[in-house]
């Protein structure tokens, strides 16, 4: 007979007083490696949290332990929002770029000694493993958010927990590193740790052999691996709404041939060649991919196109026609781009309404301080139903899954309808039929309002097929622009 590692019997969470998870039956037993895949919002990381001690629950869970401690459970959060050297959350999303205020965060070696500390066993293995070692004189705050995942997938193994979550692992690294992340995982199953996913059915490491599939707060497959595909149904791709399509307009602008325009562009940060000669031009309605492993430099060439990096100034880059540094604001530059990124996400108020941070595009501000006229307000009701978010309206942010979080970031992105969209890892955190869903989306923009798009995704199936021109990044050279 198996042994039991893990049971749970008819558990219900209702944070908030709203069933998220409903009579929940599931045994794992020991040797046993689970997955839990569903739709966005279908309760997944409330029954990881729920498991952490995290949730008030109805039913009972049994933890059958070597020792018998539930608290033998470490988990990596999608999400990570980390704090500065005065022990809060008080950061800007500019700060990671400004070399003068990013020292106000530890480093990966200040953050790793403070965990070794406690346990002073760190295998280094998995230091060289997950390329711990060339981040360590990084700032937590300047971390690309794959290098961010491996130093807290670093944290979660100091601990050498019975049970490791792991909430989404492979969203925002390479290929390289969802190669080395498989590895990872099948390893540490063969020296006997417990390991439980939530990821797409799509991605499945080797060492996994069964599946939960959650619908709805409720458990709707249960067992081995092997015999998940009969249950396995094509997704379906939800129909846009033209009618409402044809009710946006886009931002006025002035006209303009170049997009972006980079000449010989260098970015250093004390010794670190963040960017080495750049030269790239995004002409009008042009819809470009930029690729690259994780820390080639892509967030940091972007942050000069959105205003976000001070040393723009210091390279000859021109947008919309005129060169930075020529008397514009950095409003004036974001007024025509909407930008989304799985690094902004932190940096937003979770207590806010999801109305209040759709609308926040409108001004380019992370947070609502103005008061919206009734236009405005129309507008912000117009792409929620666009996107098929009106439910969501007076929720707050926290109250959300991660993915339903992401789609209100998105449609924040997209309230503008601006002439340039920079969509970086847009689809991170979206269920299948929601990345379908917006790879249509922004394909009918750009071919209806002649948009220029640059977009960033290490997965080509999640690129819109609107894309034709690619740049790709590797240690901060363009190795190849089409």
């Amino acid at each position: 007979m198996a042994e039991k590692f893990l049971e749970l019997k008819n558990v219900t969470v209702k944070p908030g007083g709203t069933a998220v998870l409903e009579d929940i039956n599931l045994i794992i037993n020991r040797g046993e490696q689970w997955i839990i895949t569903g739709s966005s919002g279908s309760g997944k990381t409330v029954f990881a949290h729920t498991l952490l001690g995290k949730h008030f629950f109805s039913g009972e869970i049994y933890y059958f332990f070597s020792d018998n401690n539930k608290h033998r459970i470490a988990m990596v959060d999608q999400q990570h929002r980390f704090k500065n050297l005065s022990n809060t959350n008080d950061l800007y999303y500019q700060q990671r770029f400004n070399s003068s205020d990013s020292d106000q965060t530890i480093t990966v070696a200040e953050e790793l000694n403070e965990y070794i500390a406690i346990n002073k066993i760190l295998n280094e293995e998995w230091m060289e493993t997950l390329h711990i070692h060339s981040l360590l004189s990084k700032p937590l705050i300047q971390l690309s958010n794959g290098e961010n995942k491996r130093v807290q997938l670093a944290i979660a193994l100091i601990a050498q927990p019975e049970l490791l979550i792991l909430d989404n692992p492979f969203l925002g690294l390479d290929i390289e590193g969802r190669k080395i992340l498989h590895a990872i995982i099948n390893n540490l199953t063969r020296k006997g740790m417990h390991v439980l996913l939530i990821s797409s059915a799509n991605e499945i490491p080797e060492a996994i052999t069964h599946i939960a599939v959650f619908e709805k707060g409720k458990i709707i497959f249960a067992g081995k691996k092997e015999n998940y595909h009969l249950q396995n149904d094509a997704v379906i791709n939800a129909p846009l709404n033209k009618k409402i399509l044809n009710q946006l307009n886009q931002t006025q602008s002035q006209q303009f041939l170049f997009a972006v325009k980079m000449i010989n562009v260098n970015i250093i940060y004390g010794d670190a060649v963040i960017l080495n000669n750049i030269n790239w031009q995004v002409k009008k309605g042009e819809r470009w991919n930029l690729s690259g492993p994780n820390g080639a430099g892509k967030s940091t060439l972007l942050s000069l196109i959105t205003a976000d990096n001070p040393q723009a100034y210091a390279n000859e880059i021109y947008l919309f026609d005129k060169r930075r540094g020529s008397g514009e604001s950095i409003w004036d530059i974001k007024k025509n781009i909407g930008f989304v990124s799985p690094e902004l996400h932190i940096y937003f108020d979770y207590s806010a309404t999801c109305f209040e941070v759709i609308a926040s595009g409108l001004f380019d501000t992370i947070g609502l301080f103005r008061q919206l006229n009734k236009v405005q307000e129309e507008k912000i009701l117009l792409w929620m139903k666009l996107l098929q978010l009106e439910n969501l309206k007076s929720k707050r942010l926290a109250q959300l899954s991660t993915g339903q979080q992401r789609m209100i970031l998105l449609a924040r992105a997209l309230i503008k309808n601006p002439p340039l969209l920079i969509l970086d890892e847009p689809c991170q955190g979206l269920d299948d039929e929601q990345t379908n869903y917006f790879k249509n989306l922004i394909t009918q923009l750009c071919r209806q309002f002649d948009t220029t798009l640059i977009y960033v995704s290490h997965y080509k199936n999640q690129i819109p097929d609107c894309v034709d021109h690619f740049l790709q990044l590797e240690k901060g050279n363009d190795v190849s622009v089409k």
